[in-house]
């Protein structure tokens, strides 16, 4: 990642285009939806009171973050108040701890917020995200959602 800015960037009429030709790589599909879907997630889902963005490394868009933002929780359907909803990067841009600095940008904002921790979830089996989260401080909270998703939780303490 050296010499590259990393930025979340509303996505605009101008960028749709290039932010839903976002994909991961066949075998996580099973883990993770494409944005398409995601959007449309957001938009079946207000109560959830999503928050998106697109992933930029300099001015190529390379993925896409959702949270649920500041909610009220109601287990086991919304999880909050702050939870990482979605996490895609490029499978071309992938390894280059571009999704590492993502939760890091969420983090601070979340902090900056007033949250006190981030809640986030994957699908178990062989692939899933569950080492990448874990690398980044999230520990499961011994809960699953009702599609079976592993419910995890980072505190965000300093």
């Amino acid at each position: 990642m050296v010499g590259v800015t990393i930025t979340l960037r509303e996505i605009t009429e101008d960028t749709v285009d290039a932010v839903l030709a976002v994909r991961t790589t066949p075998e996580q599909e099973r883990f993770v939806s494409t944005v398409a879907y995601s959007l449309a997630e957001a938009e079946a889902h207000p109560e959830g009171n999503p928050w998106f963005r697109a992933v930029y490394a300099d001015d190529e868009p390379v993925g896409f973050v959702m949270l649920s933002w500041e909610v009220v929780p109601q287990p086991p359907d919304i999880n909050g108040p702050w939870f990482l909803w979605k996490l895609i990067i490029d499978q071309r841009h992938q390894g280059r701890g571009y999704g590492r600095e993502v939760v890091r940008q969420v983090v601070e904002l979340v902090r900056a917020n007033g949250g006190t921790e981030l809640l986030t979830s994957h699908v178990p089996g062989e692939g899933s995200p569950a080492g990448f989260y874990a690398r980044l401080g999230f520990v499961p909270t011994g809960e699953l959602d009702p599609e079976g998703e592993i419910l995890l939780r980072l505190p965000l303490q300093d």
